[in-house]
């Protein structure tokens, strides 16, 4: 494979929070070197851009190349929650074949069978087939014996153990947050401590196993104060949000909105804004799509017979952006989310731009604005909550394994 420099951009450096003026220079696949590289034949002019790790999705529900690709997504991690659920070696196995070279796919393994909760999957099975972590999928394991031999077992293996975070004891069938949005359109509804009910077991799990534990998405103040304080004992913690999350609350769901049926469901405003100052606070790990396109066969019905979930890959970055506009984090820490944070928790040599790593790089112009449109989206759907907004932030070119794609 030839070389390719990249020049004349300004460059996502580790632990920097300002792009700077930097050529990188691609050998091999990988990252050669960043700095005043001597340029060579092969050259891609980033005038104006920015040059950013690829962004690795954490916890997708599809796979769909076109809308990562328009949303500067090179690698996605899977969730088991598919038709066969990955429970097993072969269906592990050709998940992570798909789209390869220039999309990589990590699945993550289901934690037990037919991701119902009550048996534990052949997770070592799985980890040699490719697995990169396990989850317990959209569902809360609500045995604790078991999801603590599970915690155990990963933990022996150094995979990461991705949870969902709903007491479902509590929730039950519930579709939106108990308030006020709730109670004027007479939707069924659930306190938010199910959350914190959720979390508080399974942060005493992690620290009982020792795992790595992932919380998938904390969306509400009281579950982000136990993650805050788990953190500070030193626990094996990492945590998510998608951007619907942050920057929507229940009054989205108004006049039945189902796009903005999501799991879990919208929260008050007082939690939003919660969420965002962990965000700034660094309690926040990840910001992950949550890509879960629905067609209308599962959004257009009432709200409560709707299924969960929104197409959220190709206005990921142009949306995590606003945090950055807003001065809420810097543009480093903005990529540390999206990139660098997610490799290390999968444990990729990935997401970031120094020497040796692999070239998965976004060339990002953050000013080009766009209008979101569900009826154009490239996504296999286009149930977006965030339909005809404007929004700033495009990419420009792509390279996955130093290859532009």
């Amino acid at each position: 494979m030839t070389g390719i420099s990249i020049l004349n951009g300004h460059a996502i450096l580790p632990g920097v929070n300002k792009a700077k003026p930097l050529n990188v220079h691609i050998e091999n696949g990988k990252i050669a070197s960043v700095g005043k590289t001597t340029p060579i034949a092969n050259q891609l002019d980033a005038s104006d851009l920015i040059i950013a790790p690829g962004i690795i999705d954490l916890g997708v529900f599809k796979t769909d190349k076109p809308a990562f690709r328009f949303g500067g997504i090179t690698r996605a991690a899977l969730m088991p929650d598919q038709s066969p659920v990955h429970d097993d070696p072969a269906t592990v196995r050709f998940a992570a074949l798909k789209g390869k070279p220039d999309l990589w796919v990590h699945p993550l393994a289901a934690a037990t069978q037919g991701l119902n909760g009550l048996q534990m999957a052949e997770i070592a099975l799985m980890k040699d087939a490719g697995a990169v972590g396990v989850a317990t999928g959209r569902k809360w394991i609500a045995d604790s014996g078991i999801l603590l031999r599970i915690m155990r077992y990963c933990h022996a293996l150094d995979l990461p153990v991705f949870v969902h975070s709903e007491d479902a004891g509590l929730s039950g069938n519930a579709v939106a947050t108990a308030g006020e949005t709730a109670t004027l359109l007479g939707l069924s509804s659930a306190s938010p401590i199910t959350e914190a009910l959720a979390i508080a077991r399974d942060l005493l799990l992690a620290e009982e196993s020792g795992a790595h534990v992932h919380f998938r998405q904390v969306t509400t103040a009281r579950g982000l104060d136990l993650i805050r304080a788990a953190k500070a004992k030193g626990l094996r913690i990492t945590c998510g949000i998608t951007p619907g999350h942050l920057f929507l609350s229940d009054n989205a769901v108004s006049d039945f909105r189902t796009f903005a049926h999501l799991s879990p469901p919208l929260r008050s405003e007082s939690d939003r804004l919660a969420c965002v100052a962990a965000v700034a606070d660094g309690t926040i790990d990840v910001i992950a799509s949550g890509h879960d396109p629905r067609g209308p066969e599962d959004k257009r019905l009432p709200y409560s017979e709707s299924a969960p979930g929104m197409a959220g890959a190709e206005t990921l970055l142009a949306l995590s952006l606003n945090l950055v506009r807003d001065n809420v984090i810097s543009t480093g820490r903005l990529f540390e989310l999206l990139a660098s944070n997610p490799a290390k928790i999968l444990g990729l040599n990935a997401g970031q731009i120094a020497e040796g790593y692999e070239a998965d790089l976004i060339l990002v112009d953050p000013d080009a604005p766009w209008q979101v449109d569900g009826d154009r989206m490239a996504a296999l759907a286009g149930n977006t909550p965030f339909d005809r907004l404007p929004v700033q932030g495009r990419v420009r070119h792509m390279l996955k394994g130093g290859k532009v794609i």
